[in-house]
């Protein structure tokens, strides 16, 4: 009778085992889809810039104009948040 419990919960421990697993591959299987998107990006933007001169200057100029909304609306916010 031990023996026989012994064997259900080897098999209960089995079936924990692959459900992890699954779960765990699924998680990495995601993360190597998000960095395959961001390696794509990085090439597409590598050949953008190598032939338009211009876009990491039009792209900084964008980037310095988001901070300093994004500074705006922070101020702002606390501003609303004292009131």
């Amino acid at each position: 009778m031990a023996e026989s419990e012994f064997h259900e919960g080897n098999y209960d421990n089995r079936g924990k085992t692959v459900d992890n697993s699954k779960t765990d591959m699924e998680e990495v299987l995601e993360k190597m889809e998000k960095l395959t998107v961001r390696a794509a990006w990085i090439a597409y933007e590598c050949v953008a810039i190598r032939t338009n001169p211009d876009l990491p200057n039009a792209i900084q100029h964008l980037e310095d104009v988001f901070l300093m909304c994004k500074e705006q609306m922070e101020k702002q916010w606390q501003e609303v948040i004292m009131d």
